[in-house]
């Protein structure tokens, strides 16, 4: 469920305005951006996007904050990717 809002979350702010700048690695940025994903359609790029965003949460919760954030930035990238 944690995952599926921090996936929902990045989807949303992906596709907001002020998405064309890459957030800072952070545990609110990443759960901001998984409560913004839940509206948008589903594509191979935010399939991609959930799949990253997993891996960061996993790694957060082991404690892996820089682990963590290379999946948050790779998930940002997904999305960002047309």
């Amino acid at each position: 469920m944690k995952t599926l809002l921090m996936a929902a979350a990045f989807v949303a702010f992906t596709l907001s305005p002020a998405s064309a700048a890459m957030m800072a690695c952070t545990k609110d940025n990443m759960m901001k951006s998984a409560a913004m994903m839940g509206g948008t359609p589903d594509t191979p790029g935010k399939m991609a996007a959930n799949k990253e965003m997993a891996m960061a949460n996993t790694d957060m919760s082991n404690g892996k904050m820089k682990s963590a954030c290379m999946h948050y930035m790779k998930s940002q990238k997904a999305m960002s990717a047309k």
